[in-house]
């Protein structure tokens, strides 16, 4: 096994998950099985608790697990699955050891940092690193560690300890240490500073650490001096300092990082055996080609987002990312625009009547909108809002978790006449409880207590649905989930009747999974969340489903067999000229690029 650790310095979000999943994308791109791990030094046992607004949205894995955003990142970067034990976190090595001495397993001996909670950390990264992710079942040849945080917090000590030991117990071969740092650039000046960077380096290498590569994020690219002199002052060769400036879109990063040869240096240092590099040329053709694409998109699609956190975009990351695969998939760029959801209720008309009509004012302009989930009372009120508009509008709409479930409350009220219709979440007790909560919720306990991970839904066969024409007319797909409450069962044949469509159920058919409004355009909401498993090379079908309704092409769309037109493919594009440069970029004739999309189909 060979390991790659990444470290970051001088300021935490300095992109050590994207550039991690760069390592892992080039590797893979050599016909390598690479897998990834996580560590978080919080003592949280997982993200599962946590609000947004902490570390940004709580990601959730086929498995159930709820982890750090940087696993999303990792999975569709590498187009892996991996498993809650992917995410490391103290209160997780912790509570193992503090189990473990409760069932005498340390024969009375003092439990210590040193040396069982660091030999606690090594063995977990031994271990995970062997589980297959891929498809193929095959035991990964390379294991991406990204350690959080920054060198030097105090919380992050014994994970610094177990890889400064891990080193020695794994040999110098077969581990590198990647470290990312910030190089800023003063406006005053306009000089770049290595001064952040050499502290930083020489804080990790006084903790045993000393980096192979030096991975330099700053807002505009630096020359070979600089790199000369990060070299001069952290011992490290210049070759293996790379300048990652502020980029258009996040898979340049893996485009960058080939150029500088970084397949070539990694074959070298870890002895990967690859003997020729022409399969990672070859394999890395398709993230260029995908770069060169976004770059040259022309016309772009308006869409809101009626949230409750929407002040922290990561809080929104991995469904932000879906509608960007969609949009870049179907030829657009996302032009994406946050409403808070409370701001669209009539109570802030008088508390702060500026916000109000601001906030209807951008889902008017808006071309779709998504209502995605949350959690508490807060926006419940506005987001019924949202989906009432959008649904007497014929706007196309896409609701999740708790946008589905607003979309029932909404109709209930308004079609059904179910004065007062609510969630139980929101309101107990109700006059129509439209939502309940599920049986596998303890309201004492918060962690892991929801309906969590891969479930299967199964389309029910009377309807014509949308969405199954979308997932190329399956009987069943399979999502991920996150919720704790449900449509309650009692009132679904009262709603059918007045044309709201449950078209997927659950295996038992007893929970309601994906509804439908049979005359509009694409009034869509779902239980699940299609956004965990969104790709850039294959978008989730119900944002393909949005952005083409939005641009009215859903009906071609299904007519032609969910093929892009090679007219439609060049309307993407800014001229007939851009069109000849992108092809000659891409090494294939004009007619070649105006239908490379056309034979593509919907994962």
């Amino acid at each position: 096994m060979k390991y790659i650790l990444v470290t970051g310095g001088v300021i935490s979000g300095v992109g050590k998950g994207i550039i991690s999943s760069s390592f892992g994308t080039i590797l893979k791109s050599s016909g390598l099985e690479v897998t990834s791990i996580k560590i978080d030094p919080y003592l949280n046992e997982d993200a599962g608790t946590f609000s947004p607004y902490e570390h940004g949205e709580v990601y959730v894995l086929d498995d159930g697990g709820e982890v750090d955003l940087d696993l999303g990142n990792y999975e569709r970067f590498l187009d892996i699955i991996l498993h809650r034990d992917n995410n490391i976190t103290t209160g997780k090595v912790y509570k193992n050891v503090i189990d473990g001495e409760r069932k005498g397993e340390y024969l009375g001996k003092t439990v210590q940092v040193v040396p069982h909670i660091t030999d606690a950390i090594q063995e977990w990264v031994e271990r995970v690193s062997k589980i297959p992710v891929s498809l193929n079942g095959k035991i990964p040849d390379v294991c991406i560690i990204e350690l959080g945080g920054t060198i030097g917090d105090i919380e992050s000590m014994a994970f610094v300890e177990a890889f400064r030991q891990f080193q020695f117990r794994v040999k110098r071969d077969n581990i590198c240490i990647a470290h990312v740092s910030l190089v800023p650039q003063p406006r005053s000046t306009g000089e770049h500073k290595t001064k952040p960077t050499q502290s930083s380096v020489r804080e990790l290498r006084g903790l045993g650490l000393s980096p192979d590569i030096i991975l330099c994020r700053s807002e505009k690219p630096f020359g070979h001096s600089v790199k000369e002199k990060i070299s001069n002052f952290c011992h490290v060769n210049p070759e293996q300092i790379l300048s990652i400036p502020d980029l258009s879109s996040i898979y340049e990063v893996p485009v960058l990082m080939e150029n500088y040869g970084m397949i070539e240096y990694l074959n070298e240092r870890l002895n990967l055996g690859i003997e020729s590099f022409s399969e990672s040329h070859r394999n890395m053709k398709k993230w260029r080609n995908l770069v060169e694409r976004i770059k040259h998109l022309k016309y772009e699609v308006k869409i809101v987002i009626v949230g409750k956190y929407t002040q922290l975009e990561d809080a929104y990351a991995s469904l932000l990312k879906a509608l960007q695969h969609a949009s870049n998939h179907l030829g657009y760029k996302a032009s994406v625009q946050f409403i808070e959801a409370s701001d669209l209720e009539k109570d802030t008309l008088l508390t702060n009547p500026v916000a109000y009509h601001d906030a209807w004012r951008n889902l008017c302009k808006a071309e779709c909108v998504v209502v995605p989930g949350g959690f508490g009372k807060r926006g419940v009120e506005g987001k019924i809002e949202a989906c009432k508009w959008c649904r007497e509008n014929n706007k196309p709409f896409l609701g999740i978790c708790l946008g589905f479930q607003t979309a029932v409350i909404e109709f209930a009220r308004n079609v059904a006449k179910m004065e007062g219709a609510h969630t139980t979440e929101c309101e107990v007790p109700t006059s129509y409880p439209v939502i309940i909560d599920m049986p596998e919720h303890n309201p004492g306990q918060m962690g892991a207590t929801m309906r969590l991970g891969k479930r299967i839904t199964v389309f029910k066969p009377e309807f014509n649905s949308k969405l199954r024409y979308l997932y190329n007319s399956q009987e069943k797909i399979e999502e991920r989930h996150r919720h704790r409450y449900e449509v309650n069962p009692e009132y679904v044949e009262q709603l059918e009747k007045l044309g709201l469509q449950f078209v997927g159920v659950d295996t038992d058919q007893k929970r309601m999974e994906i509804l439908e409004l049979k005359d509009h355009p694409y009034y869509v909401a779902v239980q699940y969340h299609p956004e965990y498993l969104s790709r850039p090379m294959a978008p989730s079908p119900p944002f393909i489903g949005l952005i083409l309704a939005a641009k009215e092409k859903l009906t071609s769309h299904i007519v032609n067999g969910h093929k892009l037109s090679p007219q439609a493919q060049s309307d993407y594009y800014d001229s007939d000229e851009d069109l000849e440069n992108l092809a000659t970029k891409l090494n294939v004739n004009e007619s070649d690029c105006s239908s490379a999309y056309s034979s593509s189909s919907i994962n």
